[in-house]
This record gives structure tokens, C-alpha cells and sequence, in this order.
């Protein structure tokens, strides 16, 4: 086994989507190698996946079982389950897995929080007031002492591209106003931090890519590369971050010139999510940076139109559950950040 000092917390995600089969799936591809987790959900609906299930009292107690079962600290649905059906009454109960999951983490008795995904309709007709779980975890861990640069800041991964977003799901029309250098440079500092701590990089090699196209072609084709981008790069390096000049999009991300980087910042979410799919589509992993706990997630919705059929492919996940793994196991006791510490 991979266990670590910890197992992963893994939250179930909407009952009703692919979440509990992908989980099934996982586990049996690692169940031999790990890295463990322990699932934060209804035991009895892991049960209904078709693979061996033991409740456990404390994360403590995944590893001994890990091999033979899929370890479940369970915290019962208040309502049934039909596959490709969210319901409402079970939303409060998806966000307090996700609550418990973080918790967790900060403890110290999870190493990290994968999170399986979430349907963000009947979150809201209960109340939920996020956008998604990455303004969720952030607002979880917001008194949470931190020695780094605060985020969130997302990035997707894919294969050997480390993808990260200045701005996320901003309508297009907004993101040039939304592109700022303090935005540019903090996402940076988020990013350079992240890759020293997170993925043993300790000169981390930065790309920046161009809002506009051939990077605005020396002001021909726009304004904001000379007007907020070179400047922000500029400052960046002045404080000793090693980072491109605006680089056009169109070339940033064939091999060659991913060797040349260890991670991108792109600009709004097309420019990144369209490239990572590409190269692995079914393999994507969306990781927070930034935060006082290790997070990641597969880059892919809850698949109502095919839960409960059997043919969910489990590849996201477990590529975001090695990732976390990989990460926790990264991070020293100098940026380990613990509630109570």
C-alpha cells in the first residue's frame, strides 16, 4: 500500500449521479496499490454498487480494511435514491459529506479531500449559496491559518500539462475586464508556491499565455498584453517568479512547448479546459491550489443520463485520487497547516 500518514477523504457527491459507481471502480483498481481513502457517504448505497463495503468509525481505521473493502464512514441519505434523479431533500446532506470531508483534512486524520461530483441544482433549491465546490472549500477554509499565498485558484491537469485559470466560468465578454495584473500576479504567486510544495519543483517554470490572438500581435490585434500582461510578468520576475511574457495560445501546448513549462496560466476557461481535453479526455483531474488542504477532483459532472447503468469509466477519478495522494505526500511539515496549530 501507498497509505501515507493518512488516508484521502472522499466524498460521495450527488447520490443520484455516477459518483457511488465510480467509486466502486476505483477502489477496485486500488484496492492492491492505494492510495487509500475512505469514503464520506451513505454505506448503504455504496453496498448497492456491487463491491464489498465496511463502515468504519474513524479515517484511522481505512487502511486495515482498505484491501478487502471499500472503507465508509457513513452518514445515511434522509431520502431514496433513483439514478439520474437528484433529489432535493438529500442536497443538505451532499454539502455536510463535503463539510465532513474538509474537516477532516484540516484534523490532520485525512491527508487530502477528493471530491466525486456534485449537481449544483438541487444544491441551490436547498440553499447553498456557492457557486461550486471550489468557492465551497475556499469559504471552509478561510480562518484557517495559511503560510502561502491564499486561492483558490484552479488547475486542471492532463497528462504532462498543468493548466491553471486566471478567470473560470466569466462569460467571455467579461474576462478582458476581469484580466487584471493583481489578478494575473496573485493566480502566479498561487501557482509557483503550489509547485514547490505541492509537486517537488523547486524552480518551477511559469507560461503565460495571451488573451488575445499571436498575443496581440505588438498592440495590432489588442491592447492587453502591452496594457496589463508584460507589466504583471515584468513584476513577477522582479520578485524572483520565472515566468514568459504572454506567449500566443495557438502554440503553448503541443509537446514541445509543454516541456518548456511545468505549469500555464491561462486566461479564461476554454483556453485551458480545451487543450486538457484533448490530450486526455476521460483522464482530466481538477485540483485547488492555494489552500490550507490538499484537494482534487475529476474533471468531468455527474452523468445523470448514464448513472446506474453500469458504464460510468472511473479514469478521472482515480487519476485525481493518485494526484492527491502524490500531493499529500509531498507536502512537508513547514507548509502542513492543521486547525489548532
Amino acid at each position: 500500500m501507498t497509505a501515507g500518514p493518512a488516508p484521502l477523504a472522499l466524498s460521495m457527491g450527488e447520490p443520484a449521479g455516477v459518483g457511488p459507481e465510480i467509486i466502486a471502480k476505483a477502489w477496485s483498481a486500488l484496492r492492491a496499490g492505494g492510495p487509500v481513502f475512505v469514503v464520506i457517504g451513505d454505506a448503504a448505497l455504496m453496498r448497492a454498487q456491487g463491491q464489498p463495503v465496511a463502515t468504519v468509525l474513524s479515517p484511522g481505521d481505512a487502511p486495515a480494511v482498505f484491501g478487502r473493502a471499500i472503507p465508509v464512514l457513513d452518514h445515511p441519505l434522509p431520502a431514496p435514491v433513483t439514478p439520474g434523479r437528484p433529489e432535493p431533500t438529500n442536497a443538505e446532506a451532499v454539502a455536510d459529506w463535503i463539510e465532513l470531508a474538509v474537516n477532516l483534512a484540516l484534523s490532520g486524520e485525512a491527508c487530502g479531500v477528493v471530491t466525486a461530483p456534485i449537481a449544483k441544482a438541487p444544491l441551490y433549491a436547498a440553499g447553498f449559496r456557492f457557486p461550486g465546490h471550489t468557492e465551497f472549500l475556499a469559504e471552509l477554509t478561510a480562518d484557517v491559518p495559511y503560510s502561502g499565498t491564499r486561492g483558490p485558484v484552479m488547475m486542471l491537469t492532463a497528462k504532462d500539462l498543468r493548466a491553471c485559470l486566471v478567470t473560470i466560468h466569466a462569460p467571455l465578454a467579461e474576462v478582458p475586464e476581469l484580466v487584471t495584473a493583481e489578478r494575473v500576479c496573485r493566480t502566479a504567486r498561487v501557482v509557483h508556491e503550489a509547485m514547490r510544495r505541492d509537486f517537488g519543483i523547486a524552480r518551477p517554470r511559469l507560461a503565460l499565455a495571451g488573451l488575445n490572438p499571436h498575443a496581440g500581435e505588438s498592440g495590432s490585434i489588442g491592447l492587453e498584453e502591452i496594457e496589463v500582461l508584460i507589466p504583471a510578468a515584468t513584476a513577477l520576475r522582479a520578485d524572483g517568479i520565472a515566468i514568459t511574457d504572454p506567449l500566443p495560445a495557438d502554440t503553448l501546448f503541443h509537446e514541445d512547448a509543454r516541456a518548456a513549462y511545468d505549469a500555464v496560466l491561462c486566461l479564461y476557461h476554454d483556453q485551458a479546459l480545451i487543450p486538457v481535453k484533448t490530450l486526455d479526455f476521460w483522464g482530466g483531474v481538477n485540483t485547488t491550489l492555494g489552500l490550507p488542504i490538499v484537494r482534487t477532483s475529476p474533471d468531468h459532472g455527474t452523468g445523470f443520463d448514464i448513472a446506474g447503468k453500469g458504464v460510468a469509466r472511473a479514469d478521472s477519478l482515480i487519476a485525481a485520487l493518485r494526484l492527491a495522494g502524490e500531493m499529500a505526500g509531498k507536502r512537508s511539515d513547514e507548509w502542513r497547516v492543521v486547525s489548532g496549530e
